[in-house]
């Protein structure tokens, strides 16, 4: 895992997307075609803000994203597929973008999903860090094993804290519980994962994915046994790093 820090979030960002997209055209150059999932939250506004600027032929790109809360609409402000509609796929206009549905039955939405990633191999993973180390919604203890590519999760407390603490909602009774997410093996399945972590909020989970022990207590540490992963950090992420 290569670490990149940037003096601020704006800089991460840019230069983290950067990578992306020449990831994104190498897959395109070399079969026509490209395969990509993309994160949410706070941490992604600056990298996602410069991808759409790249010059990439997004006719040729699929897309998938990590997770999404059950039981709220995609019309809900803390929705993951409003978010991604309204700062990814309504912009650029990718080929496909396959959503997840949290408002029907999730045991089937996670069986519809496995079956469309495993006809699209990922080339590039766009992801980020939870406060409590999670990728995904894939809280501590994780697990690192399950071949199942999405998975129907409880969120942890400290999980819920932090999608009070970014806006998205108005108080800690109104986060969902329970989330579908892309499971830790089908993410580290992707040939190359893009992981964006600015703010000082961040810094403990930073230092423990990166000086901790890898295991299922740190979810995020398990990409330091990816072949072809970087982690673009700011100033203030990469603060506690000995």
């Amino acid at each position: 895992m290569e670490i990149i820090i940037s003096e601020n979030k704006q800089i991460l960002g840019k230069t983290a997307a950067k990578r992306g997209a020449e990831l994104i055209r190498k897959a395109i150059l070399e079969r026509g075609k490209a395969n990509i999932i993309l994160a949410t939250g706070a941490s992604q506004f600056e990298m996602l803000g410069e991808l759409v600027k790249e010059d990439i032929d997004w006719s040729l790109v699929t897309g998938f994203h990590l997770d999404e809360y059950i039981g709220i609409s995609d019309t809900h402000p803390a929705s993951f597929r409003k978010y991604l509609r309204e700062r990814f796929a309504d912009i650029v206009s990718p080929k496909a973008f396959n959503y997840v549905n949290g408002s029907i039955d999730p045991y089937g939405e996670c069986m519809r999903l496995e079956n469309l990633i495993g006809e699209h191999p990922i080339d590039v993973a766009f992801i980020g860090i939870g406060e409590n180390s999670h990728i995904a919604f894939n809280d501590p203890p994780t697990d690192f094993e399950t071949e199942k590519a999405y998975l129907v999760v409880k969120l942890d407390e400290a999980c819920r804290k932090q999608q009070l603490g970014e806006g998205w909602f108005p108080t800690i009774n109104d986060v969902p519980e329970k989330a579908i997410s892309m499971s830790i093996k089908q993410i580290m399945k992707s040939k190359a994962i893009i992981c964006s972590v600015p703010d000082h909020r961040k810094a403990d989970a930073v230092k423990k994915t990166v000086e901790g022990a890898i295991s299922p207590m740190i979810p995020a540490s398990v990409m330091r046994n990816h072949k072809a992963a970087w982690l673009y950090l700011d100033k203030d992420s990469a603060s506690l790093l000995s």
